[in-house]
């Protein structure tokens, strides 16, 4: 995404119907993020009704990340060059045509596949919406733009799990878990429909040109680190799965090297290496990239924990975590608007104290309550576990861009959204190692609530140890934002899509 926009239509900043083009790209972002959630919460009724293995429960919910995090930069240019709208159109339309398809597989790896094209299409539509905005809004209307942006976020953070659990319970017209994907159908068509006549086309005046040799880089290094990951344990990790991972190391160095030469010949490589020679935005991508590791692997054990291991149903694992939701949204609107400015990057570190310390208190009382555990006795670790991620997740984007260039600014947006995705992919195929790896492959049904509390546990460890390793690095963040230290109202940065 780039800052300058150039509208190819006069329907732009003052015509009434950017309202509607807001409405309708914020629905397309919504349905993302709450995509993303929703299906955490199905995985247990999808392994049980389509006899998916372990590692294709992972592929479900990381082959959307992987597609999602390899397209990301690759839709933003498509977007500059071919049009914001046009390409928007074709995202949204092959996310509804993605999700039929998730909801009519008819084994797991249809599912697996639709996922991946459902999160390539979200890598063409999440792009644009931003983009959109930029260039439909006048720039004194887009901090309210990006405040109601917010709420959206935190809305599909919310609404995502319990979605997905009534929809789960419910069982529409007998189709149990499709239901979550195939609820996408109206709305997609209504988004394609009005999109296509409320939205201003626009593209940049001089876009980059694809680095396409860079995205098949990328996506190859990934899968090499991947695949081997969550197939390994099943597999009996054989000796061509530390090749891979380690040929993984090559391809990624090779992709720097490339990128590298590419900035020099014709300016448009997929990564702008120079942004990593800014201390604070180097150390900001480890952050959260690191940040996404932790999250993959809690997310999906936890669920799995919950619904498996204690055998509580998806509405009751579904409102287990609105104290998380909650506490989450309250920290980050708190975060932001008073400490941050006055506290600076301790708020961070704080916040990943603070979740650490959650995390080692779940992990206490998991052991304490065994499977008898409660939802009320999980709230406790769950409400301060949300603190300590609220009062990172909502200052973190300004920490990291605070010394980025502003010419560089819709590069290191792209990136922050890119990495976060892939620390995420990496987290779910790192679920294989620290949650799999502790439970035996055939399980007595006496064992598998005690085996899956204990394989819960260990990857709550981890999790921890995650914490702490983020902690350390935040100390190369600068100590506060570049607009705090100046005391200048800074125009609003855009905010980096979380999912």
């Amino acid at each position: 995404m780039t800052s300058t926009e150039t509208p190819l239509s006069t329907a732009g900043g003052t015509d009434r119907r950017r309202w509607f083009a807001l409405a309708i790209v914020m629905t397309a972002a919504f349905m993302d993020l709450v995509d993303v959630t929703i299906v955490n919460i199905a995985i247990p009724s999808i392994q049980r009704e389509s006899g998916a293995s372990f590692s294709q429960i992972q592929w479900i919910t990381a082959g959307y990340a992987l597609a999602f995090a390899a397209g990301l930069i690759t839709g933003g240019r498509l977007g500059d060059i071919h049009g914001r709208k046009r390409i928007f159109l074709v995202g949204i339309g092959g996310f509804t045509l993605a999700s039929a398809l998730c909801g009519l597989a008819v084994n797991p790896e249809m599912l697996v596949a639709s996922r991946f094209l459902q999160g390539a299409m979200a890598a063409l539509m999440v792009p644009q919406v931003l983009s959109i905005v930029h260039a439909t809004f006048p720039a004194h209307e887009r901090g309210k733009v990006f405040g109601l942006f917010g709420a959206v976020v935190g809305l599909g953070a919310v609404s995502g799990p319990l979605l997905g659990a009534l929809l789960t319970e419910w069982n529409l017209f007998g189709w149990e878990w499709r239901s979550i994907f195939l609820i996408n159908l109206p709305v997609g068509v209504a988004g394609l429909i009005l999109g296509s006549r409320f939205i201003t086309e626009s593209r940049a005046p001089r876009a980059l040109k694809l680095d396409l040799v860079g995205v098949a880089l990328v996506t190859l290094g990934l899968l090499m680190l991947l695949y081997p990951l969550i197939r390994g344990r099943e597999l009996g990790w054989p000796v061509w799965g530390y090749v891979s991972m380690a040929g993984a190391l090559v391809v990624l160095a090779a992709l720097v090297a490339y990128e590298r030469r590419k900035s020099a010949t014709d300016g448009s490589p997929l990564v702008e290496l120079s942004l990593f020679r800014v201390k604070s935005f180097a150390a900001g991508i480890a952050v959260q990239t690191v940040f996404g590791v932790a999250l993959g692997v809690f997310f999906l054990v936890w669920t799995l924990y919950m619904q498996v291991g204690l055998g509580w149903s998806a509405l009751k694992a579904g409102l287990t975590g609105v104290p998380f939701s909650i506490a989450v949204s309250a920290a980050a609107g708190m975060s932001v608007q008073q400490l941050v400015p006055r506290f600076g990057r301790k708020v961070l570190q704080a916040g990943a104290l603070v979740m650490a310390a959650g995390v080692l208190l779940y992990l206490w009382e998991s052991g304490h309550y065994g499977l008898g555990i409660t939802p009320w006795q999980m709230a406790l670790p769950l409400v301060v576990m949300g603190v300590g991620m609220g009062l990172i997740v909502a200052p973190l984007t300004d920490a990291i861009l605070s010394e980025v260039p502003r010419e560089h600014s819709g590069s290191a947006s792209g990136l922050l959204n890119t990495v976060q995705q892939m620390g995420n992919a990496l987290g779910l195929g790192l679920v294989s190692v620290v949650f799999f790896g502790t439970i035996g492959d055939r399980l007595r049904p006496e064992q598998v609530g005690p085996a899956f509390a204990d394989a819960f546990r260990n990857s709550l460890g981890w999790v921890a140890a995650v914490l702490g390793v983020i902690f350390l690095l935040m100390f190369a963040l600068p100590k506060r934002p570049a607009q705090h230290v100046e005391g200048e109202q800074a125009e609003p940065k855009e905010p980096v899509l979380v999912s």
